[in-house]
């Protein structure tokens, strides 16, 4: 579990103790969360036992904990836009592509997309950031044209760390469900199809197979969850849920290298 954090930490210039540091917080925060009775927050006391950190260590944890402020969600509302530029029936051409939009404007422009999807990012914000990465151009005529549907923050963007820790969230809560899970609990989807006798000629022809074929599938998915979304007005007790799909290759690719 371990092995692929440790190698994008060390490629971030993040020394073990930095990291030491930083799970200090999450054993006090899963511990805290995790462990109560009756549904109360654990007790410093049942913590310090857990841990095995010290009642003082795990009081300034949870005051760190409680100064520290979440990060808006940007990655999700930017993917939620493009997403709707790219299946929205109003903002799609004859040839069922997206259209270029006016920047502003009551109707088809990307100031009204972005007030159906863009949530609580600025669209100004949100415009300069799409340009920025390069998913959308300003046409000559001074109109907005998207190039893809995919957002992914440059490499050394501090938010491409956020989405990397995003992903790996995503797939470690669901193993951790799976295996923490009664005999008789709900499981959750979780699967993999590989071949481990796969000739290196081959790898090419695969990486293009699965990126026309999991995107079909992710749109598919993409689709139901909107048809299903609550109503601004509707009360629910869901939250966020989704479906993830990842490359799976045993090589020395991609790994650090001494520079």
């Amino acid at each position: 579990m371990l092995r692929p954090i440790v190698r994008i930490l060390l490629r971030n210039g993040v020394i073990w103790k930095e990291f030491a540091e930083l799970a200090k917080s999450v054993y006090v925060d899963v511990a805290g969360k995790d462990y109560g009775i009756s549904g109360r927050p654990t007790n410093a006391s049942r913590v310090s036992i857990l841990t095995g950190l010290t009642r003082r260590e795990v009081k300034k944890q949870r005051d760190l904990l409680a100064a520290g402020a979440p990060a808006p969600d940007r990655m999700s509302n930017i993917t939620r836009l493009l997403s709707g530029w790219y299946q929205d029936p109003d903002y799609l051409g004859e040839d069922g592509g997206p259209v270029a939009l006016e920047k502003s404007g009551p109707d088809r422009s990307f100031e009204s997309l972005h007030r159906l999807y863009g949530g609580d990012i600025p669209a100004v914000a949100m415009l300069k950031e799409l340009i920025k990465v390069g998913v959308v151009e300003e046409t000559v005529d001074g109109r907005l044209r998207p190039l893809s549907r995919y957002y992914m923050p440059d490499p050394q963007n501090p938010e491409a760390m956020v989405r990397a820790g995003s992903v790996m969230k995503d797939i470690g809560t669901t193993v951790a469900w799976n295996l923490a899970r009664e005999e008789t609990g709900e499981s959750r989807f979780e699967g993999r199809a590989t071949e481990s006798k796969i000739p290196e000629r081959h790898a090419e022809a695969f990486a293009e197979y699965l990126e026309t074929e999991g995107q079909s599938f992710l749109e598919r998915i993409d689709g139901w969850l909107s048809r299903h979304q609550a109503e601004d007005d509707e009360k629910t007790e869901g939250g966020r849920m989704g479906v993830g799909v990842y490359m799976i290759r045993d090589d020395e690719k991609g790994r650090g290298k001494d520079k």
